[in-house]
């Protein structure tokens, strides 16, 4: 998450002289990995829900998980977005179109969202060692 969106996607817009081409590599790797964010999230609340059960409501780990998730269906609904307003102005970029405005708020919500779900997945890394630890206690107590 951290080298597309903060280090892949600017080297794109830096070295492609061809704007709307970096930008179609940039959004396919964007939802690369909201798909692996989907799927990490998914199964790993699974995994806390079952180690856990009832007491995983009460784990901040499960609630920041869970807000990642909303961030990464959040960026998803407005990465659609964003591709229906180039849809259709073929091979004219987008922001030299009258759509500029509107794509610009949208990408500028979308990178507050990624940049939030990153800081999120910082957390989650870091504080991961505590989840780890009740989690074998818990699996360790049956």
């Amino acid at each position: 998450m951290w080298m597309v969106g903060y280090i892949v996607t600017p080297t794109l817009f830096a070295m492609l002289d061809d704007r709307i081409l970096a930008g179609q590599i940039a959004g396919r790797l964007f939802s690369v990995v909201a798909w692996i964010g989907f799927g990490t999230a998914v199964w790993l609340l699974g995994f806390m829900a079952v180690r856990l059960r009832r007491a995983v409501l009460r784990r901040v780990v499960f609630w920041v998980v869970v807000t990642m998730l909303i961030c990464v269906v959040a960026g998803a609904i407005l990465q659609m977005e964003m591709a229906a307003l180039k849809a259709g102005l073929e091979s004219m970029d987008v922001m030299e179109s009258a759509r500029r405005g509107q794509f610009s708020m949208l990408h500028g919500v979308a990178s507050a969202i990624y940049l939030v779900q990153s800081l999120l997945g910082v957390w989650v890394v870091v504080g991961s060692r505590n989840c780890s630890k009740g989690l074998a206690m818990r699996a360790d107590s049956k």
